[in-house]
């Protein structure tokens, strides 16, 4: 903990010293980010969702190999298939929420 203060004790000095001066400047209203934090929020789960959503296929489709070994060919198929499909929404939603983020 000593080490700590130690590290940001100074820099917390300079900063309390030195407020006055930098939080006092009127620089009109504060700017609205809210559609930045938005798109980041709105990136960050569609990255999310389609991982969630790629692990469940993946799942979905060894089990069913593995119940019945001689279908592997359609199910790994079928499998390409959903996950192209899933890949495509989640860029589109990607796309949606990054132009969201950069408009702001």
């Amino acid at each position: 903990m000593k080490k700590v203060l130690r590290l940001f004790g100074g820099s917390a000095v300079v900063l309390l010293t030195n407020a006055n001066l930098l939080f006092a400047a009127d620089k009109g209203p504060a700017p609205f980010y809210g559609t930045a934090i938005a798109g980041g929020i709105g990136a960050g789960l569609s990255i999310l969702g389609a991982g969630w959503g790629f692990g469940k296929i993946g799942a979905a489709a060894l089990e069913s190999m593995a119940r019945q070994p001689e279908v592997k060919d359609d199910i790994g198929r079928n499998m390409i298939v959903i996950a192209a499909l899933l890949e495509g929404a989640t860029f589109f939603s990607l796309i949606v929420a990054l132009l969201m983020w950069i408009s702001s």
